[in-house]
């Protein structure tokens, strides 16, 4: 059986491509209700499922006439790519985010199957066993390859 945070993901997913925007700006109260669930859960998917490595960016407005917008970011230029380096890499970055960036640039076809697969491998926890400080090397390794993916030949 799916978690609720599943359900909720998908139905949040279902309504930005059933209406084929980019942009969608929902109620969390008039969420929540639906799925019968308190706020905070749906802040939880927000907060998790609904990040910028997965090509989201989040909008809160609070008070009596609060909503969520949540905006799908598509990634078309290197400036979009260059955007995407200084706002979820950072200095350090964990396994799973440095994925969902990947993941999210094979998405958008600015990688391909193969240089994911390289470039989850290169950032692996199995590859970078001997480092003390692995999410500062994960996040310079794929700065850098992401470069290298962005400079001219």
């Amino acid at each position: 059986m799916a978690r609720i945070s599943d359900i909720i993901e998908k139905f949040i997913v279902s309504m930005m491509t059933d209406d084929e925007k980019d942009i969608l700006e929902i109620q969390r109260n008039e969420l929540a209700e639906h799925f019968n669930c308190a706020p905070s859960q749906i802040n939880y998917v927000l907060s998790t499922r609904f990040t910028p490595e997965k090509g989201y960016y989040i909008e809160s407005k609070r008070g009596g006439g609060g909503y969520i917008k949540i905006i799908r970011v598509a990634i078309k230029d290197d400036n979009d790519i260059g955007r995407l380096l200084i706002s979820s890499i950072g200095n350090q970055i964990t396994t799973q985010k440095a994925y969902n960036v990947i993941e999210n640039l094979n998405k958008n076809e600015f990688i391909s199957n193969r240089e994911s697969l390289m470039m989850k491998n290169a950032i692996s926890n199995s590859a970078l066993s001997s480092v003390e400080y692995k999410n500062d090397l994960r996040a310079k390794i794929l700065k850098y390859m992401l470069i290298s993916l962005l400079s001219e030949e």
